[in-house]
Formats: C-alpha cells, sequence, structure tokens
C-alpha cells in the first residue's frame, strides 16, 4: 500500500501489517507506526514491512488511587482524554493533535503548551516502564531502573531502539474538564515578545504569529494562556462531549496556498480578534487541539504535500532573528506557532530545551530543500535544533552540527540492534543506516 506522513511527502509502497497483537505482528518489522501524524519520513519504513498499531489500544490497567495507566501502544490520545476526562484524569501532555497513538507519543517525547512550567516538560516524566520488542526478537520492560539506557534512547528516539507494545504511565488529576482561556491581539512582534514572557506563570501558553507581514507590524499575533477551569468556574455544565469533527473533502490545488492568498487569511484571523483581549469558559479540544476541527486539513496544500520546520532557539533575540529571516524567505504559512520550552528532557534525542519554539509549515515546492537548509543554518548560528517529529528535508550534515547527543544515541542503538534492522527513510536520511 501507499505509506506517507501528515505532510503527505513523501510516499513510498510498502507493506503494513495491523492486528490486535503486537508482540508476534512485530516479529521481522522495521518499524512500528501509529496514526501517521508525524509529518515527514519518520515513520515511514526504509524497507521491508512496518506495523500499524492502531488495533492494539486495549486499557489493561488503571490505578485510580495514583492515576497510574498501563496500556497497548495504539491507543490514541483522543480515547484516552474522552475517557478519563470526565472521570477527572488527562494526560499530563496535550500536544497539537489528539489523533496520536501513545507509541507515537513515546516515540516523539511529546511536549506542548505546559512545556515551560515545572509541572510541565515533555511525557517521557510521565513514562513509568515500557514493554519492547527488541531487534534480537527479545521481550522486556525498560524504565529507569531497568535497561536505563534503552529507556533514555527510546523516549524521543522516533522508533528505533525497539518496538513499543506497552505503555505505563502516570495521568494527571484535574479539578474540571473545561479549560479557562484568555487570548490577547499584539501588534508586533516586540510587543508581542514582552507579553509572552508576562504569561509564563500560566500553566498553559501559545501563540499565533503572522509570519508573512513584514515593516512594523511584523511579527503580529494573538497569544493564548490557560488552565484547567476550576469547578466553580465549569458550573453546571456537563463533562464536555467529543466535539464533532469535519473532514476537507477534495485536495485543494497545489499552490493554491501561496504568499497572497495566506497574507489575506492572516489578516482576517488578527482582525477577527476584537476585543483585544478575550476571556471564556471553553472546550478541552478548542484550546488544546484546535486543528483536529478539520480531520483532514493537510489535503489543503495539494498533492505535493508540505513540510513542517519547528526549531526551538535559547534566546529571545535568537528568535527574534529567526522570525525575520522566515519574513525575508516569504515562506509562505497560516500556521506559524510560537512556544515556550523549559528545561531539556531525560530523551537523548527529545527535542525540546529551553527557549523559544516557532513551528511553521511550508508547502512543498521546488525551492523548500533550499529553503530549510537556509532555516536550518539559522537554527546552528543560533544554538538550537529541529524537531525530528515534523522533518522531511534537513541534511544529516546540519542535523549532526545542531545536535551532539546523536553520538551518545547511536552508541545506545547499536547496543541492542547491530545490525540497524530497525529503520526509517528518516534514519536512512540522517545517520546512513
Amino acid at each position: 500500500m501507499k505509506l506517507t506522513g501528515w505532510g503527505r511527502h513523501p510516499v513510498v509502497e510498502a507493506e503494513e501489517r495491523l492486528g490486535e497483537d503486537l508482540a508476534p505482528l512485530t516479529d521481522g518489522a522495521v518499524l512500528s507506526r501509529g496514526l501517521g501524524r508525524s509529518y515527514g519520513d519518520a515513520s515511514l519504513p526504509a524497507d521491508g514491512v512496518a506495523v500499524g498499531t492502531v488495533n492494539a489500544d486495549r486499557i489493561l490497567d488503571f490505578d485510580s488511587s495514583t492515576g497510574v495507566l498501563r496500556a497497548e501502544a495504539g491507543l490514541t490520545l483522543h480515547e484516552l482524554s474522552r475517557l478519563f476526562w470526565p472521570r477527572g484524569f488527562s494526560s499530563p501532555v496535550l500536544p497539537g493533535t489528539a489523533y496520536i497513538t501513545l507509541g507515537g507519543m513515546v516515540a516523539a517525547d511529546v511536549h506542548a503548551k505546559n512545556h515551560h512550567r515545572p509541572e510541565g516538560g515533555t511525557i517521557g516524566r510521565y513514562i513509568r516502564r515500557l514493554k519492547m520488542r527488541l531487534a534480537d526478537g527479545r521481550v522486556l520492560w525498560t524504565s529507569r531502573a531497568e535497561e536505563p539506557d534503552l529507556f533514555r534512547a527510546t523516549v524521543g528516539g522516533m522508533g528505533l531502539t525497539g518496538h513499543v507494545l506497552e505503555v505505563e504511565l502516570t495521568l494527571q488529576r484535574i479539578p474540571s474538564a473545561w479549560v479557562y482561556q484568555e487570548t490577547e491581539r499584539f501588534a508586533d512582534l516586540d510587543r508581542y515578545i514582552e507579553g509572552f514572557e508576562k504569561a509564563l506563570e500560566w500553566p498553559f501558553t501559545m501563540g499565533w504569529i503572522d509570519c508573512l507581514k513584514r515593516g512594523r507590524s511584523m511579527g503580529r499575533g494573538i497569544l493564548y494562556r490557560g488552565r484547567w477551569a476550576s469547578v466553580e468556574e465549569a458550573g453546571n455544565r456537563p463533562a464536555p462531549k467529543p466535539l464533532r469533527r469535519k473532514s476537507l473533502p477534495i485536495d485543494l490545488p497545489s499552490g493554491l496556498l501561496n504568499r497572497q492568498t495566506l497574507s489575506v487569511f492572516n489578516f482576517g484571523i488578527y482582525r477577527i480578534h476584537v476585543p483585544k483581549v478575550k476571556r471564556s469558559i471553553v472546550h478541552p479540544e478548542t484550546f488544546f487541539h484546535p486543528l483536529d476541527k478539520l480531520l483532514s486539513w493537510n489535503r489543503g496544500y495539494g498533492r505535493r504535500g508540505f513540510t513542517q520546520h519547528q526549531s526551538v532557539i535559547p534566546t529571545r533575540e535568537g528568535a527574534k532573528r529567526f522570525l525575520r529571516l522566515l519574513t525575508d524567505l516569504g515562506v509562505a504559512s497560516f500556521l506559524c506557532v510560537i512556544k515556550d520550552c523549559g528545561e531539556e528532557g531525560e530523551g537523548i534525542l527529545s527535542f525540546p530545551k529551553s527557549g523559544t519554539s516557532i513551528a511553521v509549515d511550508i508547502p512543498v515546492r521546488d525551492r523548500t530543500r533550499a529553503d530549510i537548509a537556509r532555516l536550518n543554518e539559522q537554527v546552528i548560528a543560533e544554538g538550537g535544533r529541529i524537531y525530528l517529529a515534523k522533518d522531511t528535508f534537513t541534511s544529516a550534515e546540519d542535523y549532526a552540527a545542531m545536535d551532539p547527543r546523536v553520538e551518545e544515541f547511536l552508541r545506545i542503538r547499536r547496543r541492542y540492534d547491530p545490525d540497524c534492522k530497525l529503520r526509517s527513510l528518516q534514519s536512512v536520511r540522517l545517520f546512513g543506516d
């Protein structure tokens, strides 16, 4: 069958096995993949058989006194939230989409709007144990006490250290299943950054930036800040039900989303935000997963697809320089998201570290590879790094230059898989498997 990531580029012909019992299903497979929501080639097998985990989605154990959950790797975050939000529990990390499996969350060591907070961090902080099938066929548990090097390499290791079969993690207690939200509009980048810094006491922060606007209004945007609503604030609202979704029924023409059309779109997003500050109680899916309201929004970029460049820049001034570069390049995107990141996680290749994360969607076209190389050049100069779950075009040389942790990861990977039997198109591109 044809397999692709969320960006729909590249497309590969590969065999994908589906089933409910991952232990035998992964025998001889080169990669496990969940819903394929990594944007580029991380979930695509370089050759051989891939295992789809989505049918292995059972909850195996839950202790309501501690919040410890054990489930199969194919359980989706959407289903977990549907079941546990009404019961007063949530995943402690809620990334931009709920359509991701537990195994995928581990592989990417996902982060969210609360990474900047001491109680935030990546999902790896809350993982207790992982049941895995290794390349040599062994099935074992790994944790901070059992095979700790394997644990650190697997969290954020993009599925290259073994097939994750089960995940044991600690859920967070929440006072209600609703979110208190404030949004504020800022007219330029300097004011936006000032507002962003003042919002860091909030549990959840995220911002949208108009990365196409030049001149005095460059960097204008909307800042979102929020927290779980108290019981009193939630009032008599019943537990929220999953929102009804729509789908984009067709592929839009490639090239329809360009600088001109997206400039109009961005102008509308900015101007419609009246008054300057808004406060409301909102559905948690609206706050945490806004793009999920249109299930197949990736079709908006046409058959050629798109990629996302997400980086973390250590300093505010460096983030401003990077945003100016985005504007100068004219990289067309309606999605430019800025978040604050806290301390680096345990995962050896985990993406976030202290600084500012900037994510921008880029339609695939003839100049895309060159644009990505220029953006990566700036990331390297600023001492930053990119997110492997979003990457499609970064060269091996650029990735090695921005992340010296690669050598330690590869040493541990070779210890458990000396022949690199587990491999993806991304690992071939970046590590030369």
